[in-house]
Formats: C-alpha cells, sequence, structure tokens
C-alpha cells in the first residue's frame, strides 16, 4: 500500500491530501500504464504497440454522425454571431438534438448514438474548428455532466430513468465549485442530510460556475454529507447526486460572464432545503469524489480532442496567410522567423491529435489504466493549443487582433483568430488547471516509489514497522536502481520501422534517466517532497514529453506502412516534433539544478507579506 506521511501538514491540507488519497482511482488491477512506466524508466512498447487503428465499422459509424454534424454546422451555426450576442441559437439546439449531439457516447439500448470514446473525440475536433461554445456545451454535458457518471457508476435504473432523456435532446451540467472551493473538494459546504425517513436528501448551499446549469434540465451535484468513521478517524464524506432543474429549492441567481466563451451557459445555482430521493445517489454516500475524479480521467480527454480542432484552423490560416501576404519583397513565410513559427504549430498540431487519438483507442480498448495518459493530453494538448493561437495572432498581426466583425466591415477576409484566443484560453483552466494536472502526475509518477518505501517515511506507523519496510525497500532498490544505469538497446518492437526507432531508443533511454533523478530527488527530500512543486513539474513535463514521442513516432511508423512512397514526408514531420520535445527535456533535466526556485519562492512571501508594495 502506498502512504503519504500527514502527521506534520497542516490540518486543512491533511484533511484536503487524505480525501484526494481515499477516492483516488488506484487503477485496474494488474494493468499497466505505459506513460506511468516512463517515470520508473520502463518503457514497455508493447503496451502501446501498433499504434491503434479505428475498426472500419467503428469509423463508418462516426463518419456517417460526423457528416450529419457538419451539416448543422454549415447551415446553422454562426460562431461570431454566437460570440456576439452571448448566446446559441435554439434552432442550433433543435438540430444538435436531431442527430443525437448531446448522447454520442450514450448506448443504443437508452437511445443514444452508441459511439465510440474515438468517434467523441473526432467529434470535438470538429466542433474545435468552428465555435468554442458550442463545444463546451456538448462536451460538459457529455464529458462531466450527468451520462459519464451515469455510464460508469449508475444503477440499472439510473440509466434506464435518465439516459434516454439526453437522446430527446436534453442537456445536463456537473456542479462542484463553491465560492471558496476549487480544486479542494475537502473543504466543501454544500450539505445533503438525510431525512429522518431515509426517503430523501436535504440539500442546501450554493455552487458556483456550473457549466451549463443556466441551460441544463439535470445536474450531477457534488454535496458534504455526514461524515464516516474510517480506521477509528473520522473522515469527510463527500456524496453526488442527479438532480433535477425543476426540484422546488433550486435557483440559477446568476449567469456568469467571461473573457472568451460568450455563450458559455455558466451560472450560480443556489440550493434552498432542495429534496433529493435517497435513488438518486450515484455510487453511494461518500463516494463523490471517487465518481468525480473517476469521471475526470475520460472526461478531460474532450479539451485536449477541441484543442486538435483549433490548431487545424490556426494551421490553415497561417499556411495561407505565410503563402500570400508579401513583406519586403517576398511572401512573410519565407522569412525565418515566420517559417518557425508555422514549423511548430503543424509539429504541435499532429502530435496533439496524435496523444488524444491514442488515449481515446485505450478507452475505447477498456483494458488500460489511462489516467496519465488523460492528464497529459489535457495539460500538454491545452498549453500547446493556447501557444498556437498566440502564434497565429503574432503572424496575422493586427488582422489576427481585429476582431472578425471588424474585418467583414471593412471588406477584409473575417478570420476570428482574437476569438479563437478568448475561447481557447479556458481550456488550461478547464477540469483541472494545468498546475493541478501536474501534481495529479507528479502523483502518479511517486506512487511505485511510495509503495516500495512510503511506510519507511511514514512518522505515524510504529518504529518496528518502519524497520521493517526499510529491509523491504533496501531489498527492491537493490536491484532495481542498478538497472536504471545499465545502456539501453530497446527501440521498440521488432516491426517498428528502422527509421523510427532512433526515436524509440531516446524515450528508453530518457526514461531510465528520469527514474533516476526522481529517486534522487525522493531520496533528498523526503516527505517533503511534494513542496518542491517546480521540481516535480519538470519532472512530469519530462515524462509527458517522453509520451508525446513515442506516441508520435508509433503513429509515423504505422503511417509509412500504409503508405511507403510518402515515409520521407512523414519522418521529416517526426523530426520536427522529436527536436522540439527533445529541447524542452533537455531544459527540464537543467532546470532542476539550476533556477531560481528558492529565491523566487523567498521574493514571492515577502511580496504576499507587504514588503514591495511600492511595486504596486
Amino acid at each position: 500500500m502506498s502512504q503519504i506521511d500527514t502527521s506534520k501538514m497542516s490540518k486543512g491540507k491533511a484533511d484536503a491530501l487524505e480525501a484526494a488519497e481515499a477516492a483516488r482511482d488506484k487503477g485496474k488491477s494488474g494493468v499497466k500504464s505505459f506513460s506511468g512506466g516512463l517515470f520508473t524508466g520502463e518503457a514497455n512498447y508493447d503496451l502501446i504497440y501498433p499504434f491503434p487503428k479505428q475498426k472500419a465499422e467503428d469509423k463508418a459509424k462516426g463518419d456517417d454522425f460526423l457528416g450529419q454534424l457538419n451539416e448543422v454546422i454549415d447551415k446553422h451555426v454562426d460562431a461570431d454571431a454566437i460570440d456576439r450576442e452571448g448566446e446559441i441559437p435554439d434552432k442550433v439546439f433543435e438540430e444538435l438534438a436531431k442527430i443525437g449531439a448531446f448522447a454520442i457516447k450514450i448506448p443504443t439500448e437508452y437511445g443514444g448514438r452508441g459511439l465510440s470514446q474515438t468517434n467523441y473525440s473526432r467529434a470535438a475536433m470538429k466542433l474545435g474548428e468552428v465555435c468554442g461554445n458550442i463545444t463546451a456545451l456538448v462536451s460538459a454535458h457529455q464529458s462531466i455532466g450527468v451520462p459519464q457518471p451515469l455510464l460508469l457508476f449508475g444503477t440499472d435504473e439510473q440509466k434506464k430513468k435518465h439516459l434516454p432523456r439526453f437522446g430527446k435532446g436534453e442537456i445536463s451540467a456537473f456542479a462542484l465549485t463553491e465560492e471558496t472551493v476549487g480544486s479542494d473538494p475537502a473543504q466543501m459546504n454544500v450539505y445533503a442530510e438525510l431525512s429522518e425517513d431515509k426517503t430523501h436528501y436535504v440539500l442546501n448551499g450554493e455552487k458556483l460556475w456550473c457549466t451549463n446549469g443556466v441551460k441544463a434540465s439535470v445536474i450531477i451535484v457534488m454535496a458534504r454529507t455526514p461524515d464516516t468513521e474510517i480506521k477509528g478517524k473520522m473522515r469527510k464524506s463527500i456524496s453526488a447526486f442527479i438532480l433535477d432543474m425543476d426540484t422546488p429549492g433550486v435557483e440559477v441567481v446568476n449567469r456568469c460572464r467571461f473573457m472568451g466563451l460568450k455563450a458559455l451557459y455558466n451560472g450560480v445555482v443556489r440550493f434552498t432545503d432542495v429534496k433529493i430521493p435517497v435513488e438518486n445517489l450515484v455510487a453511494g454516500e461518500g463516494k463523490g469524489l471517487k465518481v468525480a475524479l473517476s469521471t475526470l480521467n475520460t472526461g478531460r480527454l474532450t479539451l485536449p480532442a477541441a484543442c486538435v480542432g483549433l490548431m487545424r484552423s490556426c494551421l490553415k490560416i497561417s499556411r495561407e496567410w505565410g503563402s500570400t501576404r508579401e513583406q519586403w519583397g517576398c511572401v512573410i513565410g519565407k522569412h525565418q522567423a515566420i517559417a518557425d513559427k508555422i514549423a511548430k504549430i503543424a509539429a504541435k498540431s499532429f502530435a496533439t491529435e496524435s496523444i488524444v487519438l491514442f488515449t481515446s483507442s485505450l478507452v475505447d480498448g477498456k483494458k488500460a489504466d489511462i489516467r496519465v495518459e488523460s492528464a497529459m493530453c489535457k495539460m500538454w494538448g491545452t498549453e500547446e493549443a493556447w501557444k498556437v493561437a498566440d502564434e497565429t495572432m503574432q503572424l496575422r498581426g493586427g488582422r489576427g487582433y481585429e476582431t472578425a466583425d471588424s474585418l467583414r466591415d471593412r471588406g477584409a477576409d473575417p478570420i476570428p483568430v482574437e476569438r479563437y484566443l478568448r475561447d481557447c484560453r479556458i481550456n488550461m483552466i478547464f477540469e483541472g488547471s494545468s498546475e493541478i494536472m501536474r501534481l495529479l502526475l507528479a502523483r502518479e509518477a511517486l506512487d511505485p516509489h511510495l509503495k516500495a518505501a512510503g511506510a519507511v517515511l511514514d512518522s505515524r506507523l510504529p518504529l518496528m514497522v518502519r524497520l521493517k519496510a526499510a529491509i523491504g525497500a533496501g531489498i527492491h532498490y537493490a536491484t532495481w536502481y542498478p538497472k536504471q544505469w545499465l545502456p539501453t538497446f530497446n527501440s521498440g518492437p521488432s516491426g517498428v520501422n528502422g527509421s523510427v526507432k532512433k526515436y524509440l531508443r531516446y524515450v528508453s533511454r530518457t526514461s531510465k534517466k528520469l527514474s533516476r533523478k526522481l529517486f534522487h530527488s525522493m531520496a533528498r527530500y523526503g516527505p517533503a517532497l511534494d513542496k518542491q512543486q517546480m521540481l516535480l513539474g519538470r519532472l512530469t513535463e519530462i515524462g509527458t514529453e517522453l509520451f508525446v514521442i513515442s506516441a508520435c513516432a508509433l503513429r509515423i511508423d504505422s503511417m509509412i506502412k500504409d503508405d511507403p512512397e510518402k515515409a520521407a514526408e512523414y519522418l521529416e514531420l517526426m523530426d520536427v516534433v522529436f527536436n522540439e520535445a527533445k529541447i524542452k527535456i533537455k531544459n527540464n533535466f537543467n532546470g532542476m539544478s539550476n533556477n531560481n526556485d528558492k529565491k523566487n519562492y523567498s521574493f514571492a512571501k515577502k511580496i504576499l507579506g507587504g514588503t514591495f508594495k511600492f511595486l504596486e
């Protein structure tokens, strides 16, 4: 069992960590994660080779839906008007409902389209090309709203009652955040108390930033329930409930407005003595946080998928502008500074698509542990999409900063780069910020070491228990650690294209270096390692870049096998992806010993204490 010593933490931090640990998905027994293995020096390509190809039947189903979706977009969606007016027209809702866009992954037996995660990701990519507002509407409903939690944890009765609603066009939402509660649900104040006759819960409190809450007919709401005793200690209990929005006492008190996503139906929802039938409890009392975290493992894939669509649009804009706009006697794309940006935009787009398609296939296969991969996809894809949108604006110059409406009014092409930039910024915050993703990945990276040696460092355990654990840890590391220094010749499965093997060999070699750095950090800081967030962030970024290289390399391998004549073209693309990742990995390794982390932290404490108010 993995152990985290919370004895020397503040009560608030200890409560938060213990709540998160209790709810943390431990993964499927006997199922390994390729990306998780990278942190222990194990690049097991057998887990991810060959790059998964969508089955013809599944692709055909997806193509059929995407054809219908394209028709709705072409005929009824004016993204600039939606942005301008801050509303999605009723006609768009109606047409999306007709094609089952609110029931994409819901099985056909419940009136849904019954499509795979891969096809759902493809749909998100398409929506991401066009309109961030509709993307958010569809994804918030299906990824974290009622459908996903019920598909994972719902009873047969709950599924039969609620899932058919979404095939008919109803929309759902997810209510977790509160005024004082974001990524720390242990401090939740919204409370649900079981009635004396045990027929219903009474819900009171207020939820903030409930996406789709303004339009939803039903939501998943997270609430505190009476504390429970676990192993002799009282633990905070968080539970998940299905709640119809027309229930007496439910009130949307405010619609929130934001920098981007002007038509986001996000609001503040207040609950006053709301009665929720006991049969609407999801997964059991005290299981709410597990429901939320497990839902997000899959749900957060939608964000990088949508980012792929955004990147595709940005690449097209950059290519066309770079090949037609002339300055100083030639098209701007021939200037090195511009060409560099275009090359990186193309590489980032391909890389994001590769990791999303790969991870989506793992979901469809239902045999893999995707916690690490989904977090990597979310962190990497959303951050790179922001960079792409920013660089596209820089390429377009003033035309990038100008609104589409203004461009149209003066007879120019109404290319909405500034809207893309505004709309995509939230992706690094939605469904777990980038900082939270790094902490989540760090926790998973540390897990093998906590299982091997966590008990040694846990001051709560009796001395004899810790001594016994120390012997076991010593035996484990005596065999594991020397292996991390041995040269590696692992270049992937024998069937991999010869030109691709060098990329995989680099991943194998670098993963061992990563595992050593992680071990050294744990040995140096012990239980205090959790405070070294900048260090852990660098380690997780290295692991993520290795995952990106691996997924892209194996996809390139597959593409070469399908079309050998384009091998040189595909390898040129791979080289750009690889070299960009390699530079970032090198910088992160260097940053572990050459940084300003301590000085900046000390400086920040003085700023927070008011020492440098003269700067304000």
